[in-house]
């Protein structure tokens, strides 16, 4: 037997294996025996049929399966004996040899692999990454005053229907499609009938086409209840009588709107109301500058860490095992791949570089920060404690979710180290120009 390598780049191995007849033989001999043991020939007791037939019906089998086995323990020994960490599976070579798979020949085995970069940078105050200050204005804080008592506005009954209102209405075409109590918000209606909609009355009686007036088709559909596919033939205009007018009114700024937005007796007057906007846009904008902050901070430590990746090889091997993938997705999806691949890499470095550790408590906090968010996603506050629990336990029992919280909490733990190693070079910015960062 045989086995050399080659560097076929920094971070890219060539390693043939050579199996020579002798190096398979005793292999081969005890799987045809093992596999004699088992077989039943007609004629023949079970395990007393001659070796022969035994290696005429399996025998290319067997010596397939006894050098392979042998393959691979050389394989996993050299990876063993020279320490190395691969990226990745080891691929059979472009120019891998066509095999003969008869007794007696030798065989050669030619694999591609790719190594882990061995990363070793320092982290200290002389690093800067930017951390954006927000302004709070006068008018960010007026137009959040305004979003809260829209948020907790009503609707109610108008006489000349304005731009935001709803307008319930009657339709009925010549071939006597009717549908009663059809709820049309104004500005959503295109073209000529938008006009006809604005400042429209009860009573008030016209004529529109409806594709030329609702445009998205599942929407269309809807309102006139009848599926997507029936609407092709059916005759557009439509005759429209108004019923009712809905006028949206937002909410007055009293204690019961207050109570609503920021809990009982939190706010009293508007004083307060100003002031309590003031923090929860505050929150707001610190949390933003903390999510971009982490971006910065992530595409800091990828430069610092000045970590290569043997990309060829990365490219042939993601095509390999994901076999729906073609070429042109992988190109258009490889920067991302490759970015996160970097972004791994640094991590597990710095969570060894500074003792981090992630504890099972640790990973059940975080299934239920992953409840509560989307409890929240559906406008579900306030869920018991116990349907949290329960959830997230549910989510401790999935191995893949578990390996997408585990890796969510070493990124949390390496960015918020990090974050206390180096300088935050604060810039006070608007939130205009900050939403506009590339």
């Amino acid at each position: 037997m045989n086995v050399e390598h080659i560097e076929t780049g920094e971070l890219t191995r060539k390693l043939t294996i050579e199996i020579a007849p002798e190096d398979y033989a005793e292999a081969l001999r005890k799987r045809l025996n093992a596999r004699k043991r088992e077989a039943e020939f007609r004629g023949f007791r079970k395990g007393m049929a001659p070796l022969a037939l035994v290696k005429r019906v399996y025998g290319d089998q067997c010596l397939v399966d006894s050098v392979n086995d042998i393959v691979s323990g050389e394989l996993d020994k050299y990876v063993k004996d020279n320490n190395l960490r691969l990226l990745g599976e080891p691929l059979s070579s472009e120019d891998q040899p066509q095999l003969d798979w008869q007794d007696g020949n030798s065989f050669t085995f030619k694999f591609d692999l790719g190594l882990r970069p061995q990363l070793s940078f320092e982290l200290g105050k002389e690093d800067k990454v930017p951390y954006y200050d927000i302004n709070i204005t006068k008018e960010a804080v007026s137009e959040m005053k305004k979003n809260i008592l829209r948020q907790f506005g009503s609707l109610e009954e108008g006489k000349k229907a304005g731009k935001d209102d709803y307008v319930i209405c009657d339709f009925s075409n010549a071939a006597g499609h009717k549908v009663e109590g059809v709820y049309v918000t104004v500005r959503n209606a295109e073209g000529e009938a938008h006009d006809k909609f604005l400042g429209a009355k009860v009573d008030d009686k016209f004529q529109i086409n409806v594709n030329e007036a609702f445009t998205n088709e599942t929407d269309r559909a809807a309102m006139l209840k009848v599926k997507k596919d029936e609407l092709a033939d059916m005759d557009p205009v439509f005759d429209v009588t108004i019923v009712n007018i809905k006028t949206f009114v937002p909410a007055e700024a009293n204690q019961d709107t207050f109570d609503k937005a920021f809990g009982k007796d939190k706010v009293h007057n508007d004083e307060e109301f100003e002031k309590a906007v003031e923090e929860q846009l505050a929150r707001n904008y610190t949390e933003e500058a903390d999510y971009r902050f982490s971006s910065d901070l992530r595409k800091f430590l990828i430069g610092k860490s000045a970590v290569e990746l043997p990309e060829d090889f990365l490219r042939r091997w993601l095509l390999e095992i994901d076999t729906k993938t073609d070429k042109e997705t992988l190109e258009r999806e490889f920067p991302s791949f490759i970015y996160d691949f970097k972004w791994q890499l640094v991590r597990d470095y710095l969570m060894d570089k500074f003792s981090l550790k992630v504890e099972d408590k640790d990973l059940q906090e975080a299934a239920e920060a992953y409840v509560t968010y989307q409890y929240a996603q559906y406008g579900m506050g306030g869920v018991p404690e116990e349907y949290i629990k329960n959830a997230a336990n549910d989510i401790m029992r999935n191995e893949d979710q578990v390996r997408n919280l585990l890796s969510q909490v070493e990124s949390q733990k390496v960015i918020a180290a990090s974050r206390d190693a180096v300088t935050l070079a604060h810039k006070k910015i608007s939130v205009d120009k900050f939403r506009a960062l590339e």
